[in-house]
């Protein structure tokens, strides 16, 4: 059992399924913020925290606090339950696996702007040839 100190008095005990579980968690923000070309000083300044916490949220020396999982999420533009690695819903009232056009939707909104705007033109391109 690991002991994460809270205060210079008080320590919480962290099961290893927890630590691994923030490990996870830390590693998705930081990919999640990389793919989006979110500095570490934005995400920080989002959340109210300097860049050094968020540093440690994302290599798991500090537990991200609950409070601010709606912020991360909605910086990174997923659902509370994408950002906790739970996989996706289909919003298409189907049931089963999302489709392969939809998974790859979803990738590309995760991705930084400048590349959305080169598929989106892409698409548009090929939507007008075949039109």
């Amino acid at each position: 059992m690991l002991h994460v100190t809270l205060t210079e008095t008080a320590t919480v005990a962290i099961s290893p399924n927890e630590r691994a579980f923030f490990v996870q968690l830390g590693a998705r923000v930081a990919e999640l913020r990389k793919a989006q070309g979110i500095t570490q000083i934005q995400m920080a300044e989002a959340l109210g925290v300097s860049q050094q916490t968020v540093n440690s949220y994302e290599v798991a020396r500090r537990r991200i606090p609950t409070s601010a999982l709606p912020t991360l999420a909605k910086l990174l533009t997923l659902s509370i339950d994408e950002l906790l690695g739970e996989p996706v819903k289909p919003t298409n009232g189907k049931r089963g696996p999302a489709s392969r056009l939809q998974q790859q939707i979803e990738r590309v909104g995760r991705l930084p702007r400048s590349k959305q705007k080169f598929v989106i033109d892409m698409i548009d391109t090929v939507i007008q040839q075949a039109g």
